[in-house]
């Protein structure tokens, strides 16, 4: 059986055999291998590096992902047995096709796109998360120091109004006092006017009555 290889690109390779009525299997087997060596390889099927199976209808097959400016041996048999030297062909790849290479730096470029808009994507996330968190710390600060400066707001009153109560307390507790003295005074003077006896007795008055009411028994004319 012999094979045909045709439209050798740097990356792909057509191959052509006739259909064998007598292929009792339901596949062709096509396997190739690249830097062939006739001379220290052999036609086993272990030899081969890749193989391929494509139904028995078919009597065509393109070989892609090549090796550009490599010798390659394919072979195309209809058994799983090793295939025969004239069941194989041996061809050389082209250089790498301009479109291959245009389509592989296309796919580096969007590599790199897409890893340099991941790399972003996350430093800005990062960023606004820390803008975020500087803002909410800055408003609760904020809050806190409204807190603050309220009750101290409403503390200034109250212990003003608590100081105005104290002193009113104590102005009223003064004025008691001043005025059970003077009370007292007027009792100890009137007991003497109606008991002039009383005024060989020394009676002993409160601290402002003293002036006023003598503490020897003697008693002053009263006109």
């Amino acid at each position: 059986m012999g094979i045909t290889i045709q439209n050798i690109t740097g990356n792909t390779a057509m191959v052509i055999w006739p259909k064998m009525a007598s292929c009792v299997d339901s596949f062709y087997s096509i396997m190739y291998h690249p830097n062939w060596n006739s001379m220290l390889s052999s036609y086993s099927r272990k030899s081969f590096q890749k193989e391929e199976r494509v139904p028995t209808t078919r009597s065509s097959f393109v070989v892609e992902n090549l090796t550009p400016l490599t010798t390659y041996i394919m072979c195309v048999t209809c058994q799983s047995a090793n295939p025969s030297s004239d069941q194989c062909r041996v061809f050389n790849t082209l250089e790498r096709d301009p479109a291959s290479a245009s389509n592989t730096k296309k796919e580096l470029a969007l590599g790199i796109w897409l890893t340099s808009s991941m790399l972003l994507l996350i430093i800005a996330a990062v960023l606004l998360y820390g803008c975020l968190h500087l803002l909410c710390r800055r408003r609760r600060e904020r809050l806190q120091e409204q807190n603050g400066s309220s009750k101290q707001e409403h503390g200034e009153p109250w212990t003003k109004s608590v100081a105005y109560a104290s002193e009113e307390s104590s102005r009223h507790s003064q004025q008691t006092r001043d005025t059970e003295e003077k009370h007292l005074g007027g009792i100890q003077l009137a007991t003497i006017i109606e008991n002039p006896s009383v005024c060989n007795e020394p009676v002993l008055p409160s601290s402002k009555s003293r002036e006023r009411v003598p503490i020897t028994g003697e008693c002053s004319p009263i006109n």
